[in-house]
């Protein structure tokens, strides 16, 4: 389990209003978020038609020429 390191920021009621983390932490979160949301599109697209190198070619090329 990732251990996230948090210093905890109260307002003068003593209500927690936010959270601090270091930055390290941060990055490992955002990898971990990244990477979840990575997993989730191979999966979504897992059953879709996959191109030959020829298709992929050519589709490539038709969205160059859309771009211009």
């Amino acid at each position: 389990m990732l251990q996230i390191r948090k210093n905890y920021i109260i307002d003068e009621t003593r209500n927690m209003i936010a959270v601090q983390i270091p930055v390290e932490d941060f990055n490992k979160i955002e990898e971990v978020i990244e990477n979840y949301g990575l997993a989730k599109l191979i999966d979504d697209v897992k059953e879709e038609k996959s191109f030959t190198v020829q298709e992929a070619k050519r589709f490539y090329k038709s969205l160059k020429k859309k771009e211009l």
